[in-house]
């Protein structure tokens, strides 16, 4: 089921979107969230009361907010695509390269992303993003799916030459410059998170295209490896890395720039699009 966090006439609110329409659950459900429904566990319950309803809107008439609103954090993981490392000339990891992304730094879908004044080197990333659904500490891999909600899509933008002579903080976190959405989409939904297409098209070229197969450490072992030093927590995102065809390994560099579209499209997940904006 393809969840969504919107707005029409000024009112916030989430639901469920069948068929290009939207079903308002926030209007029928005020006291819930989607949130709350992972946290006490009842988002079974809340797909099975879903298409019991009418549809409200068309979704062509709403706003999109992230999918969950008030997302846990952002934890990023770097170079685990084996075609990735092949094209940056970066050897093979022995553990995750992992940052945290601010939330202030992550916009929704069709929300404009923004190339920041102090730098031409805004590069692309597209990427699976898994949502947390239940908490967790030193899950193992066996048990790891059962900790999944569901998944969205992720365009981890850097800013190049922040991330490289600066720091990889300062780099990944500029106000902005990412993307999450249009959905969350429940794990039922979606199946083996392993076979999924990851497309990333500038201004409807293709830049990037692989199947998650090419992970080097698979969803199972990130959530197992993860929660060895923090607890999971419901609403947390992971974000898996991004595959070859990225800005800054190109020759020349491909930058974004001010009007330029973007789009990530993931099988199962919908296509996620931004486009670029210059800082006023």
């Amino acid at each position: 089921m393809k969840f969504i966090s919107f707005s029409i006439n000024n009112q916030l609110s989430f639901g469920v979107v069948d068929q290009e329409r939207v079903i308002d659950l926030g209007a029928r459900l005020p006291q819930t969230s989607l949130i709350s429904t992972l946290t006490d566990g009842s988002l079974r319950h809340l797909q099975d009361q879903a298409l019991k309803y009418d549809a409200d809107y068309a979704l062509s008439d709403v706003q999109f907010h992230k999918p969950l609103l008030d997302e846990g954090r952002f934890i990023c993981i770097g170079r685990n695509y084996r075609g990735h490392l092949a094209e940056a000339n970066m050897k093979m990891p022995d553990f995750p390269s992992m940052f945290i992304r601010l939330g202030s730094s992550v916009v929704a879908h069709q929300q404009n992303i923004i190339l920041p004044k102090v730098s031409n080197q805004f590069d692309f990333e597209g990427e699976l993003a898994v949502v947390i659904g239940k908490v967790g500490r030193h899950i193992s891999r066996q048990d790891a799916l059962s900790h999944i909600a569901g998944y969205s899509i992720f365009m981890d933008g850097s800013i190049r030459d922040f991330q490289f002579a600066h720091s990889l903080t300062a780099g990944k976190n500029f106000f902005g410059t990412g993307g999450f959405g249009p959905y969350f989409v429940s794990a039922d939904e979606v199946g083996d998170p392993s076979s999924l297409q990851l497309h990333t098209r500038l201004n409807g070229v293709e830049v990037q295209h692989t199947k998650t197969d090419d992970l080097i450490f698979d969803i199972p072992y990130l959530i197992e490896y993860i929660s060895s030093y923090t607890p999971l927590l419901p609403g947390d995102i992971i974000a898996t890395g991004t595959p070859e065809g990225v800005g800054f390994a190109r020759n020349p560099p491909l930058w974004m720039k001010a009007g330029d579209q973007l789009e990530v499209e993931i099988s199962h997940l919908g296509i996620l699009k931004n486009s670029v904006v210059a800082e006023i």
